[in-house]
């Protein structure tokens, strides 16, 4: 299936990339090759991706790399913090990818870059978009500890799909942490992608589901295949089909729905806070 992409303009992503480039970090907008890149380092803004830029998991849908992943880099928190300083960045993004080999998942790396941000930028918002961490509460309150503005994980796709496209993931065990650091007190996002070969009667069954974490923010948007050798579109979805998911999830009472073709987890994510 032909898909319709998102113009970039090259003099938008150049200058920032050879910045990151220079520090040594990965951003999830290069990584996942992102749609939304051009216009988010146009704004001078960017998801940071911590510990490394492999992943152990294979989920097909995702254009991070898949290998065996790199020795985590303790200047890495430090790094971040003051680049965001540089970028006079006022509402951060962080995320990761999944780093099953760690002890922790990665947990305390978390902790530690949230920690470097807040003590040279005190009144920076921080959020964060974490992997699973197996389910495991004790890592995921390692990340709470340090008090995340946001805390956001990913549900991706309907239940149905998740042998297919969400290998080593657990369609109930994250909702089970979205439900669990919302009883923790925090504001939490979670975001789902359309065209995978879902039914829309399954799309509604996983906002309900969704609806049942009691959330604050759900994001939906289109999923593009990275490469023709990632998981096909299934589907193009409509506006008008888009408008649909958004109206039923407002309607079932979740709190803010931002919903669209281009939609991601992380895009806007300032915006989005805001007007919480």
């Amino acid at each position: 299936m032909k898909q319709e992409k998102k113009k970039i303009a090259i003099s938008d992503i150049v200058a920032l990339k050879k910045d990151f480039e220079f520090k040594g970090l990965n951003t999830v907008c290069r990584s996942a090759k992102c749609p939304n890149i051009g216009e988010c380092f146009r704004r001078r803004t960017a998801t940071f991706m911590i510990l490394g830029k492999y992943c152990t998991r294979k989920c097909d849908f995702c254009a991070v790399e898949k290998y065996n992943p790199e020795p985590v880099d303790v200047n890495e928190p430090s790094k971040i913090a003051k680049t965001i300083k540089q970028l006079g960045l006022s509402y951060s993004v962080i995320t990761s990818v999944t780093r099953d080999d760690l002890p922790d998942g990665g947990a305390e790396h978390f902790a530690k870059t949230i920690n470097e941000i807040k003590a040279l930028l005190p009144e920076n918002k921080i959020e964060v978009l974490v992997p699973d961490f197996s389910g495991n509460t004790k890592f995921i309150d390692v990340v709470l500890n340090a008090k995340p503005d946001v805390f956001s994980h990913n549900l991706e796709t309907v239940h149905a799909l998740y042998s297919k496209v969400r290998k080593g993931a657990d369609y109930r065990r994250s909702l089970e942490i979205l439900r669990y650091v919302k009883v923790s007190g925090f504001k939490v996002k979670t975001g789902i992608m359309l065209g995978l070969g879902e039914t829309e009667k399954q799309v509604f069954e996983t906002i309900k589901d969704i609806k049942n974490t009691n959330i604050d923010t759900l994001t939906i948007g289109q999923y593009l295949a990275p490469t023709k050798k990632h998981y096909p579109v299934i589907k193009e979805y409509t506006p008008k089909e888009f408008k649909m998911m958004e109206d039923f999830a407002v309607s079932i009472g979740i709190k803010q729905v931002v919903s669209g073709r281009y939609v991601r987890s992380s895009y806007l994510a300032e915006e989005n806070f805001k007007r919480l």
